[in-house]
């Protein structure tokens, strides 16, 4: 672990440390729908990470479903923002930290500030675990304040609940006393990127050049940061496995603003500095493998049956769901199983 590393998880221990009891002498009363409006919420998820960002679209679709007239402002990091959630109707206010706040303190202090310029009805926090998360829910001011901690009514779903998009979903149901017969054991939305019809007939546009032809196609993504980046070897022999076992298939890679392929661009590749162009297009194609990683998200929330690969990042925390989409641990199960999966999904 290089030294900055070191520092960076130094200070999210002692942030953490100093900010976990932030928000729990607050006795959270129930939420009773038959009896009050909700029509302003704040949720906060101060993170600039493109999978951290997708990851609270299932819960703003949910806060949308329970409270359709609600207008929804996003507490957010970077400026992906009015990207990922440009087709979402219901967002209001989207109130970016810079991503360097040392270099731009004045509009990192300004961005704080602006969470007492507007009162909410409901705040959520969208990661228990963000200490800044925490203290952005603690300034904020509303009645209605969940900063993430587990309600006891979650002990059944322990499991389900530590998934980074299902946790305050289900926290936010166990605090709702529905006028419907509404539980927490109902499906949770999934990822959703909301690309309109005409992305998505771009996006197949975008993909007929790229082959040539009108047949189906598999979609690769090989990079991902750090030591969840699977090696060439390894990607190079699956890539092979791949053209064997489907070769009706067009097999197509989605590279990184890094320009590295895994599969040293052996296969017809894309790239865009517009994600929703790249979501589009993966949108279209028939299945996405690719290892956790933001663009994997992007995937899931463009809608494509997904195969995470998972080799060291929590899998529970950050699996892909829905659409046929699994979680795969490359160092418990061998490509043959995952060619078999894949085969599974295809089906």
């Amino acid at each position: 672990m290089s030294s900055l590393k070191k520092i960076n998880f130094l200070r999210k221990k002692i942030t953490r440390s100093l900010t976990r009891n932030v928000g729990k002498s607050q006795l959270q009363e129930k939420i009773d729908l038959s009896n009050i409006t909700i029509k302003r919420i704040l949720i906060s998820r101060p993170n600039h990470r493109l999978g951290n960002l997708l990851l609270i679209t299932p819960l703003i679709q949910e806060l949308t479903e329970t409270f359709p007239q609600c207008q929804i402002d996003l507490f957010i990091k970077g400026n992906l923002g009015p990207v990922l959630f440009k087709n979402y109707s219901n967002v209001d206010r989207i109130i970016s930290l810079p991503r360097k706040p040392f270099k731009q303190f004045l509009s990192y202090q300004k961005a704080w500030l602006s969470l007492k310029n507007r009162s909410y009805d409901l705040v959520i926090n969208g990661d228990k675990i963000s200490s800044s998360g925490r203290l952005s829910v603690q300034l904020a001011r509303s009645r209605y304040k969940l900063f993430g901690d587990e309600s006891p009514d979650l002990e059944l779903h322990s499991e389900i609940n530590q998934h980074m998009a299902k946790a305050p979903i289900l926290n936010f149901r166990s605090f709702v006393i529905y006028q419907n017969s509404k539980t927490t054991n109902e499906p949770t939305p999934r990822l959703n990127l909301k690309l309109s019809p005409a992305e998505i007939l771009e996006g197949r546009k975008k993909l007929k050049d790229l082959v040539q032809n009108e047949a189906k196609t598999i979609c690769l993504f090989t990079f991902a940061t750090g030591e969840k980046c699977l090696s060439k070897e390894w990607w190079l022999n699956f890539y092979e496995r791949l053209r064997e076992e489907f070769p009706e298939y067009n097999i197509v890679e989605v590279l990184p603003m890094e320009n590295v392929s895994q599969i040293s661009f052996k296969a017809p590749t894309f790239y865009s500095r517009n994600l929703r162009e790249i979501g589009s297009l993966i949108k279209n194609t028939q299945i996405f493998i690719g290892a956790d990683s933001g663009i994997m998200h992007l995937a899931s929330a463009a809608q494509a049956p997904t195969i995470g690969l998972f080799s060291i990042s929590n899998e529970k925390r950050y699996y892909p769901y829905g659409n046929g989409s699994v979680s795969f641990n490359t160092q418990k199960c061998s490509q043959d199983e995952l060619i078999a999966v894949t085969k599974r999904i295809l089906k």
